[in-house]
């Protein structure tokens, strides 16, 4: 049986209750809900929260909210993987034990589910592994990347600078939208940045962190276009 676990802590400070803000047209959690239900994997998708006002719209869209967030798990040093964990206990508690568990952020628009299960499934078939989780690739090289300083720039990695593109290493990072995890890898001290786990390669066009009101801008700029261009 597969559990989701969406993290939705009320107290963003750069943009206020950022999980349920509308987001061309939804509030920003709706997506990741719906991108669950979708897939058909999950026996429950429970939201992780603090916040009446994000448990509201929680459950208005189909998603379940069996508990209020512990107050030591709500503060923003908390990371992800305790928040998860935590569901995954209480679901082993109240409800059944799942087998495999997915984290999806609340703050995941472009998140699809054709991708949640390539995840699962790339899983459920390298046993080996642990986790399975979104990437995408870096749109620059990393290794020809500046710092700036003393009103000026220097490289970062002065050997690479002049290097070109083609002959680097393409680099990938996290692409802020699903964590896939056999429930007792989850509970376990396996690192999920590590070689436990698989990597499932997004477009870069499906991928924005949304942090600040420049970062909404442009994801809704780059939703509408994925909209117009999916129709």
């Amino acid at each position: 049986m597969n559990l989701a676990i969406i993290p939705a802590r009320g107290g963003s400070k750069r943009i206020p209750f950022k999980n349920i803000r509308q987001f061309a047209g939804k509030p920003l959690i709706a997506y990741s809900i719906q991108a669950a239900q979708q897939s058909g994997l999950f026996d429950k998708i429970i939201v992780s929260t603090d916040s009446q006002k994000i448990a509201e719209v929680a459950l208005q869209y189909g998603a379940e909210v069996p508990f209020f967030r512990p107050s030591d798990l709500s503060d923003d040093q908390t990371g992800t993987r305790p928040v998860t964990n935590h569901g995954i206990e209480y679901c082993r508690e109240h409800f059944f034990d799942p087998s495999f568990c997915c984290c999806i952020y609340a703050t995941a628009p472009f998140l699809h589910s054709d991708y949640l299960i390539q995840g699962f499934e790339q899983l459920q078939q390298q046993t080996d592994k642990a986790f399975a989780f979104a990437v995408t690739s870096y749109a620059f090289p990393i290794q020809r990347s500046l710092r700036l300083k003393n009103h000026g720039v220097e490289p970062i990695y002065p050997d690479n600078i002049a290097k070109r593109s083609q002959d680097l290493e393409e680099a990938y990072h996290d692409a802020g939208q699903f964590y896939w995890g056999r429930t007792e890898d989850y509970l376990s001290s396996k690192r999920i940045f590590s070689e436990y786990s698989i990597p499932v390669v997004l477009p870069r066009h499906l991928v924005q962190d949304i942090d600040t009101e420049e970062d909404w801008q442009r994801a809704e700029l780059m939703y509408q276009a994925y909209i117009r261009e999916r129709n």
